[in-house]
């Protein structure tokens, strides 16, 4: 069973790169669920079909759904919403302060992920493609099972008193509902769901964008984040590439074809570079790529031919890279960034850091890398490049001085 989940920035064809995803796996005869955790509920839009919150086979093996994530919670934490509202209250707690309290942040997040997990696990389906919110969002609701657990954990250790009391009123009021018990319920499906996430043999985060600059910055901190919550990236995917972009047929760069129309051509010229960047910048990831259609990709077949250019021979549910795009491990007070780099012919590496940004620069090689808040808030002090692999190590603030180039 295979879990893939695909991200972005809004508007670069996250959608309908999951859709068609969705039906070159059902094509290959796998039982596969597409399903969205937008609120935009755009994929009935790309599968041009009315689709509800529970899946409907659309295709033979292909089943779709938009997840009611207000009907979801209202399943989930409804009434224990409800209840400790009150409980809080009755110990002298402001109304609003109270209902406040009484929710969870991240609950949305939450239960959208485990609804998903609960359809992999029924084993209903072998595929569960995940057409997933614009990246911040995303990232958000990655982030949830962890910071979810502690905001519980926080509830359960506050006022043991006033727990002791609400379960006394609860058992009186509802005495064939143990309300806190499904507390304890939900927070063992988020500590199992984040296993599930974390697993590269279930779950894989494919990054879409567009080559454009700002697409290319949020993906490259997508991915960085990704990272460093351990959630394995397996592809990067590159929409709306402009006919006439090419690479080069040496692996050295992409160019643009001549062309009378100078506009045209200069908006080639913009792609190509970037197309370079991304093939440097997302390495060691692979990078699959779909052209810019002269016509909209919506319904059934045209999303059939969009998985042909995108994919074509592979099978979309494969693992397409194993391992990790970069990491960082503590060294006593130290971080160290590991960042597999392709082959360059090793000089002094320079850094150069700006706030959240770290460029590098090998010989000719250049990257420009996001960095996470966590080693924003320090200076790059030297790096080694051993293996294919270059390690930035980033001292605590209290024990920089200059940076050094090694």
């Amino acid at each position: 069973m295979r879990i893939i989940l695909y991200l972005g920035k809004g508007g670069v064809g996250k959608t309908t790169t999951a859709a068609a995803s969705a039906i070159r796996c059902a094509d290959l005869g796998y039982r596969t669920l597409v399903v969205s955790t937008d609120i935009a509920h755009s994929l009935a839009d790309s599968l041009d079909m009315a689709l509800s919150a529970q899946p409907i086979e659309i295709a033979p093996n292909l089943y779709a759904q938009e997840i009611n994530v207000v009907e979801e919670v209202r399943e989930h934490w409804g009434e224990m919403q409800g209840y400790l509202g009150n409980i809080l209250r009755k110990q002298g707690m402001n109304k609003a302060v109270a209902e406040e309290m009484a929710i969870i942040p991240g609950m949305e997040e939450v239960v959208s992920l485990l609804h998903i997990n609960k359809q992999a696990n029924e084993g209903h389906f072998d595929c569960v493609i995940v057409d997933a919110a614009p990246t911040g969002e995303t990232m958000r609701l990655l982030t949830m099972p962890e910071s979810f657990q502690w905001y519980v954990s926080r509830l359960r250790g506050w006022g043991d008193a006033t727990l002791r009391i609400a379960t006394g009123l609860l058992n009186r009021i509802v005495p064939d509902k143990d309300l806190f018990g499904g507390l304890n319920s939900l927070v063992d499906g988020v500590k199992e769901l984040q296993k599930v996430l974390t697993n590269p043999e279930i779950t894989s985060y494919r990054v879409v964008l567009n080559p454009e600059k700002m697409v290319l910055k949020e993906g490259a901190r997508a991915v960085t984040y990704l990272s460093l919550f351990g959630y394995p990236v397996d592809a990067a995917i590159v929409n709306r590439i402009l006919p006439g972009v090419e690479s080069d047929g040496g692996g050295n760069a992409w160019v643009a074809a001549p062309s009378e129309d100078r506009y045209l051509h200069h908006l080639q010229e913009i792609q190509a570079r970037y197309l370079g960047e991304i093939e440097r910048d997302f390495y060691p990831l692979p990078i699959l790529r779909s052209r810019w259609y002269d016509q909209e990709m919506v319904g059934l077949d045209r999303l059939r031919h969009l998985a042909g250019d995108l994919f074509e021979e592979r099978d979309p549910s494969q693992l397409f890279f194993r391992g990790q795009a970069q990491s960082i491990e503590e060294e006593g007070e130290d971080f160290i960034m590991h960042l597999p780099l392709p082959q360059v012919e090793l000089e002094k590496v320079k850094l150069t850091k700006r706030g959240d940004e770290l460029f590098i620069n090998i010989g000719n090689f250049k990257r420009e890398m996001l960095l996470p808040s966590v080693l924003a808030q320090r200076d790059a002090s030297g790096a080694t490049f051993i293996n294919g692999v270059l390690k930035i190590r980033f001292p605590p603030p209290a024990a920089q001085g200059q940076t050094v180039n090694p």
